[in-house]
């Protein structure tokens, strides 16, 4: 069986509507419905049960289809190899990134790539992972950057764990909390949080940290994916900023941003993770981008700033 016939099967298995369908593969009705027609004939197989509004697969058509999307996959996949081999091209590439991870590793990079290879052509998505994760699988992007910890886990996705980045709460110098000898998580509460769409897991650990039931309310004053203007908000306000390390170590430098110590606080970190499609191959120009923001990574998780003593993992007493 062609790849063509096999994509409109494909097709018919998601639209589950003979004229969506057809309209998808730019086809009439009456020649899509023969394609399909024909494929059932050649596979002896009936793979659709037509109903009046909606079209559905039979437990046949279930089995075929999975094995047609690998299929095309690894067509695509195939064809995108060849052309590069052909054209002894780097190629272009587009890639996304989380918040924490575009505010730290993005600038360097493109600076780079541009002064290196300024033939390239990049695009940049820099969102949740849940939406890099949608656009991934839509074959929108080679690869992303982001904190991994809610990605499910399924066998489409292969995730490369990256230098894990350490953070913690910063206010604006002379805020009302500095002023205090001791500062307890519930203090904060008051002038509220700004931060990144945060990972459950880390959510839970805020929750325990300011004394709150599992899925109370947090009172995040502003949630934004854009860290450059949570740190604008931070420093203009008594905002407090929760972030990476990292994220704010020139704010921090300057004594723009100071972190709050807080007694008996858990340590907070971003699980950062490079997330492909598992057996897809990347062209040279993006085999070289992954090289640098693993060493990029790296780097920025020795440049943090280092936690005080009350944030620090307490040590096991040795016997």
């Amino acid at each position: 069986m062609d790849l063509k016939r096999l994509n409109h099967l494909v097709v018919l298995a998601d639209e589950r509507n003979f004229g969506r369908a057809a309209e998808r593969a730019h086809l009439s009705q009456s020649a899509f419905s023969r394609s399909v027609q024909a494929a059932e004939s050649e596979l002896g197989l009936q793979l659709f049960d037509r109903g009046n509004l909606e079209v559905s697969c039979t437990a046949a058509g279930a089995f075929v289809i999975e094995r047609a999307r690998k299929l095309l996959f690894d067509s695509r996949c195939l064809a995108r190899d060849v052309d590069l081999y052909r054209q002894s091209l780097i190629g272009d590439l587009a890639f996304g990134m989380g918040p924490f991870p575009a505010h730290t590793l993005l600038p360097t990079l493109l600076v780079e790539l541009r002064q290196k290879y300024p033939g390239v052509g990049v695009r940049v998505q820099v969102n949740h992972w849940n939406y890099l994760a949608q656009n991934l699988r839509r074959e929108e992007l080679d690869f992303f950057v982001a904190d991994t910890r809610d990605l499910p886990l399924g066998p489409d996705l292969a995730v490369t764990p990256l230098a894990r980045q350490h953070g913690g709460f910063y206010v604006r110098a002379g805020h009302p909390l500095l002023a205090r000898a001791k500062v307890q998580a519930r203090d904060m509460v008051p002038f509220g949080l700004a931060t990144v769409r945060l990972p459950e897991a880390l959510l839970g650990s805020i929750r325990r940290l300011l004394g709150l039931e599992a899925q109370a309310p947090l009172p995040f004053a502003l949630e934004c994916e854009d860290v450059g203007t949570l740190k604008s908000v931070a420093l203009a306000t008594d905002t407090v900023l929760a972030s990476t390390h990292a994220s704010v170590h020139a704010e921090v430098t300057a004594g723009l941003l100071v972190p709050v110590t807080l007694d008996g606080a858990p340590a907070l970190y971003a699980e950062t993770g490079l997330v492909a499609l598992r057996g897809r191959s990347h062209s040279p120009m993006a085999q070289y981008v992954l090289g640098r923001l693993t060493a990029l990574t790296e780097q920025m998780a020795g440049l943090g700033i280092e936690a005080p003593v009350s944030m620090r993992p307490r040590a096991e007493n040795k016997k």
